[in-house]
């Protein structure tokens, strides 16, 4: 597949970087040559100086020949211009990252598609909302819902005090099934388990379920749920705006944020629960002066990963519940995850979550990288007389590498077992490590 993206920056260039080891041609332009030069860029990506508003550099870059043509510049405007020209020279598929949220309005979609704009993605709202949804389930992890909330994926760090600690999963199964445990993070490895493996103190696991069985689940590990009435954000990004726009209004929000101008211009677009702070975040004064003793939880969104790594430390000192932390730096996740970081938001893992749908034959409605598992979750219906739909799960021989955790049919929710037999068009939730997403082509197409 011929894939042309436009804009070197962290989200490009980590597109780039990911696609590139799945053996597509890749084409990565950008008008500053120094944004080129990377390390360890694979042998499949050609940098090329251009402009992605340039019909001629357009032309020269091979647009006419392009699958998919992604502009993911910092500025929206060259993006869908960008896309447009790549429609109209013959590129296939396009998406542009946009930073206006009223484009993504159902209502507008026509608009765009007669401009010859396949797909829009605003990584910094997908990341806004990330965050709002690890503030309102401050427990786990990982929460996301799946076919609109119908299945559950939760990831729970399991301590002592869990009555699944030393549990085998077989032991853990019941007559009426509530959950599935679809994988097991073990310090650094990720596991699909079997019915002889033990759960442990420290492990954090995914578990599949529906949404009246998630306070089971919280039972099961073992935690509190506080309610969240004060939130601390550090560093007035344009996602920290969204954030502090997406959270319920019954919650406190102060934005600490330390250059002036930038403090002002924020206090105009965020709602009245939002208090605007000019400081540095992180001095531990200014913070207890803000009352972060008193917060259920502490987002840390500046541009510097460290930096935010180490406030959710002092932020935990303080007696912090819930720590969030913006992590560009896909080295430094792990690390954060043994530091024990309540969650990680990292924007380029967002993004390719989104983009990678499109690359993929299988009917895939969503993906999500999971940050700390180094795993896929994916969406798919099972096509009529797909291999999936052939034998009971049992007798399929999935590689070991792939687990079914859930799926829904005509409506209604279910848990996989053995002597399940998916059905043409059930909508079936997939949990893959590393790369083996796609294997899944072979057998739900």
């Amino acid at each position: 597949m011929k894939i042309i993206i436009a804009g070197a920056g962290e989200v490009g260039t980590h597109l780039a970087k990911m696609l590139a080891w799945e053996k597509h041609d890749i084409v990565l332009i950008d008008p500053n040559e120094e944004r080129l030069h990377f390390p360890n860029a694979g042998a499949e990506i050609l940098p090329m100086v251009g402009n992605p508003v340039s019909i001629r550099d357009l032309q020269e870059a091979g647009v006419r020949k392009a699958n998919l043509f992604i502009s993911v510049t910092p500025e929206e405007s060259t993006n869908i211009t960008a896309c447009v020209l790549a429609s109209e020279l013959g590129a296939y598929k396009t998406l542009a990252r946009i930073n206006n949220p009223e484009y993504l309005q159902p209502r507008n979609k026509e608009i765009f598609d007669k401009l010859g704009i396949g797909s829009m993605i605003y990584p910094e709202m997908l990341a806004a909302q990330e965050i709002v949804t690890a503030v309102s389930r401050p427990w786990t992890r990982q929460y996301w819902e799946l076919f609109g909330g119908t299945l559950i994926l939760i990831g729970v760090k399991i301590r002592s005090n869990s009555i699944l600690v030393n549990s085998t999963l077989a032991e853990l199964n019941m007559s009426r099934k509530l959950y599935h445990i679809v994988a097991i993070k073990r310090r650094n490895e990720t596991l699909i388990p079997h019915g002889t493996d033990t759960i442990e103190a420290d492990d954090l696991v995914y578990f599949t379920t529906t949404k009246e069985h998630v306070k089971d689940v919280q039972h099961l590990a073992g935690k509190t749920d506080p309610e969240v009435k004060k939130v601390v954000i550090m560093g007035g990004s344009r996602i920290a705006i969204r954030t502090a726009q997406y959270l319920p209004h019954n919650i406190r929000v102060k934005v600490i944020e330390m250059e002036k101008e930038k403090s002002h211009r924020i206090a105009e677009v965020v709602p009245g629960n939002v208090l605007i702070i000019n400081g540095d975040g992180r001095d531990p004064d200014l913070l207890m002066q803000e009352g972060l003793k008193d917060a259920q939880a502490f987002i840390a969104l500046t541009d510097n990963s460290s930096t935010n790594i180490l406030a959710c430390l002092a932020a935990k000192r303080y007696g912090v519940f819930k720590t969030i932390a913006q992590i560009e730096n896909l080295d430094y996740i792990s690390l954060a995850e043994s530091m024990d970081i309540g969650a990680v938001i990292n924007k380029k893992q967002i993004a390719a979550s989104y983009i990678y749908q499109f690359l993929l034959k299988a009917d895939v409605s969503n993906i999500k990288f999971l940050t700390f598992a180094n795993a896929d979750v994916a969406e798919l219906v099972a096509r009529p007389g797909s291999r999936i739909t052939r034998k009971q799960v049992k007798d399929l021989k999935l590689p070991q590498d792939i687990t079914l955790g859930g799926l829904i049919r005509e409506g209604v929710p279910m848990m996989i077992e053995g002597d399940t037999q998916i059905q043409a068009y059930d909508h079936v939730v997939v949990f893959c490590l590393d790369s083996a997403i796609r294997k899944l082509e072979d057998y739900f197409n």
